[in-house]
């Protein structure tokens, strides 16, 4: 199978299902015309990804997900392989094309087996076909005894549509789910994959469309869209031969009480290196001139009173409060004098834990909880949060207007029409100190830029994941967040990559 672009709409369980009913009454597919197609295309995607492959084992549950297993089981055994099919569940619940599928197999002579779990160690590769979209409780029993043997084995693992005990639209494990090395999703891809457990679990993800015509999905009514780096050619043009400074906006970054200048330096410097005009910095005045020694191009000035603040805000064009705020008594002042703010705001860290302790709506803004401070912000549980990052980004838009954006693997950013996308940039090494602040300095730039507040926060993150991934070649463990700056430059000028 060659390797394709991914598509960019992302689907739930439901939508899928209704896709897979379409082709079959609308388009005339027969279910397991669909069901051949997608035990070959994974047979096929077997092969390439595992050259040297000869002993396959897939295990297979009761429905739908099976009859691909099966499918691609009865593939490899007439292509030659040593082929052990493990029937997980009784196989007398098995109907329609999965039940078809289990016949096709048995009648070219392969038999299915009672799992054990030292048949693991004499496999090239494991298949999984356990569970499909449809779970929708805890793993436990049989199930479970097989999940925690795979994880125990060296075997690579394959999935068919999606990891089995992963969650199809939340991307939550449902108690413990296959770590596939491959994920090969059909019809429509699962938004489940993306966010939450699903970067972890789903390893390299493909997909095929089993032949189904694009009028189908057409009909299926989407909210939810990958971000990927695609977007950065497509909205970052060239620039004017002509342009000023002044074309590209003045962003004031609000923060840094004493002991936290750091992460209002590394915002401010970002939003520079994205491409803003002029970038100032609002600080506590014991330590507004040291700014200038690491990097003269920031305007730095000592504030203490809501007076001078106002003043810096007067000729800004965006302003950003949150990176090393604190929550005293200057953090909570610096808060309140930009509540009535008509211009656009980025609002991050101690002004999101500041805005918890005391919530106002603010239509021009864009809030990049984690994890906890949306937990804080919604007053509920951090593992509330993560179980459905989905309806917490929603709620967390619905409640404070704006855009918001819910950082953590596969970053979500909801916007007030309802649409939700999925930042696929990014990795594990950003797990450090700073990285907020630096995303919050490139989504301020962007807006200084005259991008939306949508285009900003979807930029941003695809831009922030970008120059961490790049960042990250010379190793995740030990990324900071200064690592990011030069290759935000490089990835905010697409025009001149090859």
């Amino acid at each position: 199978m060659e390797s394709k672009p991914l598509p960019t709409a992302l689907y739930r369980a439901s939508q899928v299902r209704e896709m897979d009913r379409l082709a079959m009454t609308d388009m005339g597919i027969p279910g397991i015309c669909l069901m051949e197609r997608a035990g070959t295309a994974a047979f096929n995607l077997l092969c390439q990804r595992w050259h040297k492959l000869r002993r396959i084992i897939v295990l297979c549950g009761v429905g739908n997900n099976a009859g691909d297993g099966y499918v691609l089981a009865r593939l490899a055994y007439l292509a030659g392989y040593d082929v052990t099919v493990i029937q997980i569940g009784d196989s007398t619940r098995l109907t329609g094309d999965a039940r078809t599928a289990f016949d096709a197999l048995n009648a070219v002579g392969l038999q299915v087996q009672v799992f054990a779990e030292k048949k693991l160690s004499i496999m090239d590769v494991v298949v999984d076909a356990l569970f499909g979209t449809g779970l929708d409780r805890e793993v436990s029993g049989e199930y479970r005894k097989v999940i925690e043997a795979v994880e125990r084995s060296p075997c690579p693992v394959m999935s068919l549509d999606i990891p089995s005990g992963l969650h199809a639209d939340t991307g939550t494990v449902m108690g413990i789910a296959i770590r596939a090395d491959v994920t090969i999703s059909f019809i429509g891809l699962k938004q489940g994959l993306f966010t939450g457990d699903g970067p972890e679990y789903c390893g390299e993800i493909y997909f095929d469309d089993l032949q189904v015509p694009n009028f189908v999905p057409k009909q299926i009514k989407h909210t939810v869209t990958r971000i990927d780096a695609q977007l950065l050619r497509s909205n970052l043009p060239r620039r004017a031969r002509t342009a000023h400074k002044g074309n590209f906006g003045h962003v004031l970054i609000i923060g840094g009480e004493h002991g936290m200048l750091g992460a209002a330096r590394l915002a401010a410097e970002a939003a520079a290196r994205v491409g803003a005009g002029k970038v100032s910095i609002a600080t506590r005045a014991s330590h507004a001139n040291l700014i200038n020694l690491t990097r003269p191009e920031l305007m730095s000035h000592g504030v203490e009173t809501a007076e001078e603040l106002l003043d810096l805000i007067e000729i800004a064009d965006v302003v950003a409060i949150g990176t090393g705020l604190g929550q005293g008594a200057w953090g909570i002042t610096m808060l309140e004098t930009i509540k009535d703010l008509k211009k656009p705001v980025v609002l991050d860290a101690d002004a999101l834990n500041l805005l918890a302790k005391k919530p106002f709506r603010f239509e021009q803004s864009i809030m990049t909880p984690h994890p906890m401070e949306a937990a804080r912000l919604l007053n509920m549980s951090i593992i509330g949060v993560q179980r459905d990052r989905f309806t917490t980004v929603q709620s967390l838009q619905l409640r404070f207007g704006g855009v918001c954006v819910l950082k953590g693997a596969g970053t979500l950013v909801a916007e007030p029409n309802g649409k939700i996308g999925v930042c696929t940039t990014g990795n594990p090494g950003m797990a450090s100190g700073g990285m907020g602040d630096v995303l919050t300095g490139v989504i301020a730039s962007l807006l200084a830029q005259k991008h939306s507040l949508v285009e900003a926060a979807r930029l941003g993150v695809c831009l922030h994941g970008k120059a961490g991934d790049r960042a990250a070649l010379e190793g995740e463990r030990g990324l900071l967040a200064s690592d990011l700056m030069p290759w935000l430059r490089y990835y905010a000028n697409p025009d001149l990559l090859e």
